[in-house]
């Protein structure tokens, strides 16, 4: 099965990622990418560079980024293969250990709809 873990974080924060933690996820990554549990992942870019696009009684809008009254956002991503919702959240536990005690981070697993599943 495959699932989407999506990394929600606070975007003004102004908070870089080290050096350390680039070369820690980047081996993190590779690992994980090597035994075939991690199909694809990446950062986004900020909401300010981001549109809505919103459909709401038939009306189609859309709003530029940034997005103020958005608390947190989605930063990142990544998909997952797993046999279960908790071995993709233990695979989303070990991206979030990465980052250490600096970082105030969140992530969402859900499982992808997926035909004949």
């Amino acid at each position: 099965m495959r699932f989407l873990s999506m990394i929600r974080l606070k975007e003004n924060t102004g908070q870089v990622p080290s050096e350390r933690l680039i070369a820690d996820m980047g081996r993190l990554i590779a690992e994980m990418r090597e035994a075939g549990v991690l199909l694809d992942t990446a950062g986004l870019k900020p909401t300010a560079e981001g549109a809505r696009v919103r459909l709401r009684g038939g009306k189609l809008t859309v709003t530029d980024g940034p997005f103020a009254e958005a608390k947190e956002v989605v930063g990142g991503y990544a998909i997952l293969q797993a046999d279960s919702l908790q071995e993709a959240v233990a695979l989303t536990q070990r991206f979030l250990q990465v980052h250490g005690v600096e970082w105030d981070l969140e992530c969402e697993v859900r499982q992808v709809e997926e035909p004949g599943m």
